[in-house]
């Protein structure tokens, strides 16, 4: 049986994740079997609660003795992994070799699938190595308690022992440039030979990664930047090697002044630890483009609390079921989606629409999972669990868009599969002159310009320039409530001519709400709205819901209606305190032999405004009307002037009345109008505009708009419909509203722009550099290109590129 030992508790930390605590800072706490714990947030409370056993101990790695983790004076992490340590001897013995002690990574869960981050085409069930680039497979959908990437983890410990390594070999070669005097030091055999050494583990051992992905692109057929990387750095490696085992069979003429043959360890070593620091710099760029997919992940709660049996308990999120009840207290996240059965609050929707003020929920109101509780306790009922909910779907949607490729990308894949079988030619028809033309000696001149073609060419930046700015912009295309379902939508949209919006939810609130209310003939409009509303308690109609409100509103008392019955196309009737009452439009006055001709004027001009006018007749007379509109939305004149200022025609499309339609064109300045718009109407307009010769984008929210969108070039859906609306559109708001198709807009434009701005300084520069390290400024300058310069100059490029595209992390939308 191990021995268990536990740390001094003058150490106070969070058990879940390590940090030191402030007992007295006010922070969470939990007692447990005695003992009390301190935490961070209360995320981590909330982990430690659901299971305490799981976080209470830890074994010290390399003696496996017990660790107290919320008393632990030493951890350490590795591999995304935190390990507890009894002893500071403990700790040095396994930061010597981390690797040996460290747990074995666990398995994926099932049903995971790999793919290739820059060939997304590629997709098997088990990691490994892409066959087309070499390149490590990564999830499709990366875990929010992953840690760090192990091939960037793999590639930095890789570099930090080769960067010494080869900074010896380039000191050592290039101090006789500088004046220090190695070779009459060591002797110029002495030096050839440790600068073989030196550099012969870089090449073979620390940098086998590279070079065996540009081995599988030989073998593949599939030339790109690694097979350069492997080409040049494997002749300036082989070069020096036979000229250190079998200089005799090089001519005199090529041998320095101490009769060696000049050697080129250097420029192998240190151009393949320039490419090693380009890998790592690329892979910790893509993995913090996957911050914003892990920070969606980590907006719901790993447990809840769940209502059984007139008692709480906590439970895994993953164990709820459809059904289940729940209690969510102030500052706590909603575990998942669901309806509010009990009690309400304030709650922080910012992650659905952008917005930081918080919206009042009451019983029957809706809950998003990841969204905050703000202020009050409620129980819900859960409705979506697991995959199905909102947020699941945002983060399955975000991960496809970065994955996929705009059709822009097309350009620069034609371009590097003829790129770099030129660039083998050049390189091999720059060593043939040199070789003929050159000037002594020749070979090693030859050798210089063939190998600086080569690095110089590697047309990293170019595969780059495309992905990085597309993996970029779909995560702050999530953060700002902008979900791409591909990069082809983002393309489209950015070129997009014609915007057809629909006007219900969109350019308007899609709540009706009470406007007007009058009486006739002494009644009060206090006494039509009140018989009005007791009688619509009774109907479900969405009218009836903003009379109720505006009842409501003015804190009217509402009597009981009986006998109510619903006269479908034209109203309600009842009985309310022993009055016949009834409320519709003309054609149910006519039904009980009355006319609206007494108020028929004020009725029109309220038609022609847009609202829906509703008589009240009471035993058998007009006593009133009520009149409800459906009103537009605060941002949509400014959004509209926006994104006609962005190049857009905005065309409203309707199935509303054409007088309701007309009414709310005017008000916001709409030219383009089309009422009482079927589904197939409004797929045959999308193809009618797009018969002209015009890109067109469809936005709508409901089943009848599905058609549209997956007629339109780019359809986009407001979050808050249908299903199939979601499921036709290349784009999804989670505000439906003007505001969401100006963000969606703008950031389609600064993704096209930014992709454009990396393609061109890619082939900019490759057009430059070939010409450059073939030597076409020696005759006038006397000098060629070193192939480390060519090295440092081909690295520069893909950090341009990186830099370049992060910049849209930023980008204000």
């Amino acid at each position: 049986m191990r021995a268990e030992h536990t740390s001094g508790t003058d150490v106070i930390r969070d058990p879940v994740c390590g940090m030191h605590v402030n007992p007295d800072a006010g922070k969470p706490r939990h007692v447990h079997d005695g003992e009390t714990f301190h935490f961070c947030s209360q995320g981590c409370h909330d982990k430690f609660a659901a299971d305490p056993e799981a976080w209470r101990w830890s074994d010290d790695p390399v003696t496996g003795h017990r660790v107290a983790r919320a008393h632990a004076a030493l951890m350490e992490k590795h591999a995304g992994k935190r390990y507890y340590f009894e002893s500071e001897d403990s700790r040095t013995r396994f930061l010597a070799a981390p690797d040996s002690f460290a747990e074995a990574p666990e398995p994926a869960p099932e049903g995971v699938l790999y793919t290739c981050p820059m060939d997304p085409e590629i997709v098997q069930d088990h990691p490994g190595d892409c066959p087309v680039c070499g390149m490590a497979l990564e999830p499709m959908i990366p875990s929010a308690e992953a840690g760090p990437n192990p091939e960037l983890i793999d590639f930095r410990r890789r570099l930090t022992i080769a960067a010494p390594l080869a900074a010896a070999v380039f000191v050592l070669e290039m101090g006789g440039h500088a004046g220090i005097p190695f070779a009459e030091w060591l002797g110029p055999r002495v030096l050839l030979w440790l600068e073989f050494l030196l550099a012969t583990p870089v090449v073979l051992w620390l940098s086998l990664p590279l070079l065996r992905r540009g081995w599988k692109s030989i073998v593949n057929r599939s030339p790109n930047m690694w097979t350069l990387i492997l080409l040049g750095t494997g002749a300036a490696y082989l070069y020096s090697l036979v000229g250190t085992l079998a200089p005799g069979i090089f001519p005199d003429a090529l041998r320095d002044g101490h009769g060696m043959v000049p050697v080129y360890y250097e420029a192998a070593a240190v151009i393949l630890v320039l490419v090693l620091i380009g890998q790592v710099m690329e892979l910790s760029a893509r993995e913090r483009t996957g911050d914003a997919i892990r920070a969606l992940m980590n907006l719901a709660p790993k447990t809840a609390r769940r209502l059984r049996d007139g008692a709480d308990e906590d439970v895994p999120i993953e164990a709820l079921r459809k059904g289940d009840l729940l209690r969510v207290r102030p500052g706590e996240a909603v575990p998942v989606d669901g309806e509010i059965t009990e009690g309400g609050s304030a709650v922080d929707e910012s992650l659905l629409t952008g917005e930081p003020i918080p919206v009042e929920k009451s019983a029957g109101d809706p809950v998003t999972g990841g969204t905050l509780n703000r202020t009050g306790s409620f129980v819900m009922r859960t409705g979506r669990v697991g995959s199905e909910t909102v947020l699941a779907r945002i983060v399955q949607m975000v991960a496809e868009a970065q994955r996929s490729r705009a059709p822009i990308q097309g350009l620069a894949d034609r371009v590097a599969r003829v790129f770099v079988p030129a660039v083998v030619c050049i390189a091999a028809l720059a060593f043939v002159l040199w070789l003929a033309f050159g000037p002594a000696p020749a070979l090693a001149h030859a050798v210089v310009a063939a190998v600086s073609v080569l690095i110089i060419a590697c047309p990293c930046a170019l595969g780059l320039a495309t992905p990085m700015s597309i993996m970029v912009a779909t995560g702050r295309g999530a953060q700002a409530g902008v979900l791409v379902r591909n990069a082809e939508a983002l393309e489209r949209f950015a070129s997009a001519d014609v915007l057809i919006v629909d006007k219900t939810g969109t350019l308007t609130e899609g709540r009706p709400a009470l406007t007007d209310v009058a009486g006739l003939d002494g009644v009060t409009e206090e006494e039509v709205l009140r018989l009005a509303a007791a009688l619509e308690r009774g109907s479900e109609h969405p009218l009836a819901e903003a009379i109720l409100s505006g009842a409501k509103a003015r804190d009217i008392a509402l009597p009981e209606a009986t006998g109510f019955e619903a006269v479908t196309g034209r109203g309600v009737r009842g009985t309310v305190e022993g009055r016949a009452v009834a409320l519709g439009n003309a054609a149910l006055l006519a039904d009980i032999g009355l006319s609206e001709d007494a108020l028929s004027a004020r009725a029109e001009s309220l038609r022609d405004a847009g609202r829906t006018v509703m008589f009240l007749a009471v035993d058998g007379r007009l006593a009133g009307f009520v009149a409800v509109a459906d009103p537009i939305r605060e941002s949509a004149p400014e959004a509209l002037e926006t994104l006609h200022a962005h190049g857009l025609r905005v065309v409203m499309a309707t199935g509303d009345n054409a007088r309701t339609a007309a009414a709310v064109a005017g008000k916001l300045g709409l030219e383009e109008v089309h009422a009482g718009m079927s589904p197939q109407d409004k797929a045959d307009l999308v193809a009618r505009l797009r018969g002209e010769g015009l890109s067109v984008a469809m936005a709508g929210d409901g089943v009848n708009d599905a058609p549209a969108l997956a007629a339109a070039d780019v359809g986009i859906a407001m979050g808050t419909g249908a299903d199939v609306a979601v499921q036709s559109a290349g784009l999804t708001l989670l505000k439906g509203d003007l505001r969401g198709l100006l963000r969606a807009r703008r950031l389609a434009e600064a993704t096209i722009a930014n992709i454009r701005q990396n393609l061109a300084f890619a082939f900019v520069y490759n057009a430059a550099g070939v010409p450059i390290a073939a030597g076409l400024l020696y005759p006038f300058t006397g000098t060629m290109l070193s192939p480390i310069i060519a090295a440092v100059a081909m690295s520069l490029s893909s950090v341009s590129v990186i830099g370049n595209a992060l910049r849209l992390r930023h980008r204000t939308l």
